[in-house]
């Protein structure tokens, strides 16, 4: 489908990276399930703070799905030229620059998509980086940091002159954080100014809509964040759609079951017990939230401390969904 320096991806259908979820659980369970490339959650470039409970997850690459693709934040080029070489040492493959994360905690320290304001740090980050590090470096903007402040079409072009390997594009800017229209347009600027990989990203939750933004945009591939919170067979319904002009089957009850259970066992194995409870719930909210009842069992849920217990709560939900199914 496309190449990110030697890696041949063969999806149009990519898992964004997302601080607190896209851990390594979850992206081997979308890899598994359709994506054609997953990247890390955001690490920080200050290597200071990598002795963390939090960055120890996220720099282990151990067992990771190829290509193993890392994304690192932060606003002082030499720092994030650090951070790209002791990530590659770790067994990255490709390295990601964040520049689109909106969230105060990392636009206040000049990072995320801040740097959007400041295209003479941009260029010197992009450098610093690329210049460091033998593996692909890709990046992630947003269109600009408001609505009268676009500049990505030139963002766009800045990277790919000094060797950016793939860029994906949410179409919002800074300002508008996750709320409003995305600016499909603005990313259909930019594939007509640039040849490496676009990847076309915000408010894309079906085959349809996937459909309807890469014939727009002309990108790449579609990128998904929050619509695959909770449903990472979207990957395989995408990708299919895409292919054939068809849908596949709509997914069972038991098989969402499976799915759910599988990335439990992930999560308890990947943090262990006490945190991996912790993080389950999350995810478990998300899996059930188009279900019946699923609100009260969500209440009792996340009141259960053990592993054991969130298993058997899971097995006993959906005996009751299949009775009510039965009965309906």
């Amino acid at each position: 489908m496309f190449q990110i320096g030697s890696f041949h991806i063969d999806s149009k259908v990519i898992l964004a990276p997302m601080a607190g979820v896209t851990d390594q659980p979850f992206r081997r369970l979308c890899k598994q399930l359709g994506a054609g490339l997953v990247v890390s959650e955001m690490v920080t470039s200050d290597t200071k703070l990598w002795n963390s409970r939090k960055s120890s997850f996220r720099l282990n690459h151990d067992s990771e799905i190829e290509p193993r693709s890392v994304q690192i934040a932060g606003g002082d080029p030499q720092m994030m030229a650090h951070a790209a070489k002791m990530n590659v040492q770790r067994g990255a493959q490709i390295i990601d620059i964040n520049m689109g994360c909106p969230a105060k905690k990392v636009c206040n320290k000049a990072a995320g998509s801040a740097l959007l304001k400041d295209e003479p740090l941009v260029r010197s980050i992009l450098q610093a980086v690329v210049s460091a590090v033998d593996v692909p470096v890709t990046l992630k903007i947003r269109t600009g940091w408001d609505k009268h402040n676009i500049n990505a079409p030139s963002i766009a072009r800045m990277a790919e002159d000094i060797g950016i390997a793939a860029l994906a594009v949410h179409g919002r800017t800074k300002a508008c954080a996750f709320k409003g229209e995305v600016e499909y347009q603005t990313i259909a600027d930019i594939a007509s100014v640039i040849d490496i990989p676009l990847f076309a990203n915000g408010d894309i939750d079906s085959p349809e809509k996937a459909q309807q933004v890469l014939a727009f945009t002309n990108a790449d591939a579609v990128m998904l964040g929050r619509g695959a919170q909770g449903r990472p067979w979207i990957f395989r319904e995408i990708d299919h759609y895409l292919a054939s002009g068809k849908h596949l089957p709509a997914i069972q009850t038991q098989e969402i079951k499976q799915v759910l259970i599988t990335h439990l066992h992930a999560l308890h194995q990947f943090y262990g017990d006490y945190l991996g409870v912790r993080i389950a719930r999350k995810h478990v909210a998300w899996y059930l939230q188009p279900m019946q009842d699923n609100k009260i069992f969500r209440s009792s849920f996340n009141k259960l401390d053990t592993r054991d217990k969130q298993l058997a709560a899971i097995e006993q939900f959906f005996i009751n969904a299949q009775l009510t199914t039965t009965a309906a």
